[in-house]
């Protein structure tokens, strides 16, 4: 038995010294990293410089000279540091503090765009190994995000595509990082579409006026205008407070108004959105009888004794407040700086019947 135990005993011994072998060969290749040079943004180079340090760091592949280090160096060997941007600077300045490679590079900001351009040189060689250029919005407060995706990008590491998207795509849907700090109106515009009433409802507004009825069609157009407040962007998600006044049957010679609030929200990738809330509108009430197939109205009417009554929808009764449920669903396409919001929409049914409708909206990006 002791043998053996003595024998596990070398061979974890064994493998434990291999392993620490192995993993003092494996060394890491050392990047020093000097200032940045900025145009146009709040950062010096030398916070730029130390912002590109540390998302090198965060690639945990390398090892980086720390600043303190390369300044404690440059000083003793009588090397300026603060302008050199160029190639034979930055090598004479690699050999001195032991670098392998210097990470250089420029962060530019322009009229619509910040540009992040990153080199890399071999000390020894004397010579640009890699670089990268990437082009994003002009949204300076995301400059360390767009340093992050930059480096990341130049040395192979994969970036949150709808990230990537909304720095640098400028009709992308709006989201906190392309409108940082801003509440925008986005959807904000004129709505447009058709309803569809079904059961009662239906049946009322088809019917004879001297029957109750409106002696209107049922399909019927609606025009409003929609007022839209994002209370919360982030991620890929919005969520949104919507107030739409809508008219009804314009084109019947009709002014059948009502009002939806809605809590909704949307896909800042796909542009997708629900969004669901009460409609409160007008429809006038009566207790009618149904007498041999003639709907009498209860105090108009003479209603033989006995007959029951029911309050129903009728256009000869008192306007009164009503309320649906009301579920959206739809998806905005973009065109340019033209969004177009399209929309189907439903209330949940109830004895009078349910609706369902579809609208077209249309604003421009501002």
């Amino acid at each position: 038995m002791k043998t053996i135990r003595h024998i596990i005993l070398l061979l974890t011994l064994a493998v434990c010294t291999v392993q620490f072998a192995f993993s003092q060969t494996k060394t890491r290749p050392v990047v020093g990293v000097l200032n940045i040079e900025t145009k146009g943004l709040t950062l010096d180079p030398q916070q730029m410089g130390n912002l590109v340090r540390m998302e090198l760091e965060k690639l945990d592949t390398f090892s980086v000279v720390d600043k303190y280090d390369v300044i404690a160096l440059a000083e003793k060997k009588q090397l300026v540091i603060a302008g050199c941007y160029g190639k034979s600077c930055l090598v004479q300045v690699g050999s001195a503090i032991g670098a392998q490679y210097m990470l250089t590079g420029s962060v530019e900001q322009y009229t619509q765009t910040i540009v992040v351009t990153l080199r890399m040189i071999d000390v020894e060689k004397d010579m640009i190994v890699k670089s990268s250029v990437m082009e994003f919005l002009n949204l300076p407060i995301e400059i360390q995000q767009m340093v992050s995706v930059s480096v990341r990008k130049m040395f192979g590491y994969s970036n949150a595509e709808d990230l990537v998207t909304k720095l640098t795509k400028k009709f992308d849907y709006e989201s906190s990082v392309n409108n940082p700090a801003i509440n925008r109106l986005n959807l904000q515009g004129p709505r447009l579409g058709f309803t569809l009433p079904f059961g009662e409802t239906a049946e009322v507004i088809s019917r004879s006026t001297g029957q109750g009825g409106y002696g209107k069609s049922i399909f019927m157009f609606q025009f409003g205008y929609q007022f839209e407040v994002q209370y919360l962007n982030e991620g890929k998600f919005q969520a949104l407070f919507e107030f739409l006044p809508m008219i009804t049957g314009l084109e019947q010679g009709s002014i059948i108004p009502s009002v939806t609030f809605m809590n909704g929200f949307r896909n800042n990738v796909n542009g997708l959105e629900i969004a669901f809330g009460p409609a409160i509108g007008f429809a006038s009430y009566a207790r009618v009888a149904d007498v041999n197939g003639s709907i009498l109205v209860e105090g108009k009417d003479k209603i033989p004794p006995g007959t029951p009554t029911s309050r129903k929808l009728d256009s000869r009764g008192v306007s009164e407040l009503t309320a649906a449920l009301v579920f959206a669903f739809g998806r905005t396409i973009k065109s340019g700086k033209l969004n177009i919001p399209i929309n189907a929409w439903f209330t949940f049914p109830t004895k009078e019947g349910f609706r369902v409708g579809i609208s077209l909206g249309y604003n421009s990006k501002r």
